[in-house]
């Protein structure tokens, strides 16, 4: 118990530093709110109008795929050093890890998820040259090149 005391008593300050934290900005703070105290603060600038938009929840979706996908890489490193060591096993763990990260991000691929933006508008232009309905050559729907009897 002694060992863990300076923990417990670390823990106990700093919960104790947070709760008094809150009550005095309660307590003390003043509560005349107006405009300028309601509006957003942005580097100085007092917005003109309104953002037209909310950013789109793909954004987050994004962010959060690309943070977990940095989370696999973070462990990956330190599997790649020691992979000799762990042998078969080893590499068992990291396929099936690498396999339960990679599966959601399949997925988010598959419904479209991830295609927003410029490029998206571009797979909207090329969109009808890629996905038609018969071949672009289709030798059923050619006439037959006319033979010398035909030409006279």
């Amino acid at each position: 118990m002694n060992d863990y005391l300076p923990l417990l008593l670390m823990i106990g300050l700093v919960i104790a530093f947070v709760l008094l934290s809150f009550v005095a900005s309660t307590l003390l703070g003043p509560r005349n709110p107006n405009a300028a105290k309601q509006a957003p603060y942005e580097c100085g600038i007092v917005p003109e109008v309104e953002p037209a938009e909310r950013f789109p929840v793909k954004f987050y979706l994004v962010a959060m795929s690309f943070i977990v996908l940095d989370v696999e890489i973070v462990f990956l490193y330190p599997f790649a050093t020691v992979m000799r060591e762990l042998g078969a096993f080893g590499l068992v763990a990291i396929s099936i890890f690498a396999l339960v990260l990679l599966i959601p991000f399949a997925y988010l691929l598959s419904v479209g998820a991830l295609a927003w933006g410029p490029v998206q508008q571009v797979v909207r232009r090329i969109a009808p040259v890629l996905r038609t309905k018969s071949a672009m050559l289709d030798p059923s729907n050619a006439s037959p090149p006319a033979g010398p009897a035909e030409a006279a």
